[in-house]
């Protein structure tokens, strides 16, 4: 059963040997790994350059991280696909269990396992909070580590690319497009990867971005959006507004009054969730 590892990489020079290292070190498994670069102006090609043993690459300006994974998706003919981040690493052995258990399993089309958030130095601080499979659960709250997951590409003959429109969710809006159209996930209780957390970190330094675009994919996949994410949005908006303002009440205030504000702009409706939430935190 031959595995697919596309990595889209931009400027990620620091971390990517460390990730090409991770694949090629995987044994017992037919693998085929291709990074797709944006144009990288650091070290990157120089080091895809040398590495051994030789990896597929392509470096060429493109529309962002999704448009590379999209274009690794057809460049690649696994029948299994992983989806590697190039500051993220695979920890060792991960993917021959994946493989064992997709070919002992065939009606199951995803599996996801545990991770880590890894540091600078590929140093393990915490546990990566993944859940067992519940769809609903996921609305709330996305449990799944994405270089953890691994997924048939038949998924993407029935269910097609990752969407261009999305910079920062992309990955999310797949689970939950695949979870919607019934797609059998399984949570595989194995540490497969480290995901790396860092403050340039893309996600980590564009919080109000990420959680806006996260509600309004939301809105147009569901029709509306779910309360959590709601005050994420307000409580991001806020902390990056108001960081300097050490008064609690006003904080919670403002919190109140943002996640009511993003109640009306998404739902129509006032969240007496995030009235009761804004209640809560003054009684502490």
């Amino acid at each position: 059963m031959k595995v697919s590892v596309i990595t889209p990489s931009y400027n990620q020079g620091r971390f990517i040997e460390r990730t090409l290292n991770s694949v090629s070190s995987q044994v017992g498994v037919e693998l085929e790994h291709i990074v797709v670069d944006g144009g990288s102006s650091d070290q990157t090609v120089e080091i895809l350059k040398a590495f051994k043993p030789t990896v597929r690459w392509v470096s060429e300006r493109d529309k962002g991280q999704t448009d590379a994974v999209n274009k690794g998706l057809r460049a690649t003919t696994g029948e299994i696909i992983g989806w590697l981040n190039s500051d993220d690493v695979y920890y060792p052995g991960a993917i021959a269990k994946v493989v064992a258990f997709f070919d002992s399993n065939p009606e199951i089309d995803v599996v996801y396992g545990m991770a880590d958030h890894i540091d600078l130095e590929d140093r393990a601080f915490e546990p990566y909070p993944t859940e067992s499979w519940d769809f609903q659960r996921l609305k709330e709250t996305c449990f799944i580590c994405q270089p953890a997951l691994f997924f048939r590409r038949r998924l993407v003959e029935q269910y097609g690319y990752l969407d261009d429109t999305l910079n920062y969710c992309m990955d999310y809006e797949y689970w939950l497009r695949l979870g919607k159209a019934g797609v059998r996930f399984v949570y595989f209780e194995e540490k497969l990867a480290g995901s790396r957390m860092y403050p340039d970190n893309k996600t980590l330094g564009a919080k109000v971005k990420v959680h806006r675009e996260i509600n309004n994919m939301f809105k147009q996949s569901f029709g509306r959006v779910p309360d959590k994410w709601l005050f994420n949005y307000a409580h991001a908006l806020a902390e990056e507004r108001f960081a300097s303002d050490r008064n609690k009440v006003t904080f919670v205030f403002v919190v109140g009054a943002l996640s009511i504000f993003s109640s009306l702009k998404w739902n129509s409706t006032i969240s007496k969730n995030a009235i009761a939430t804004m209640c809560t935190w003054l009684k502490r």
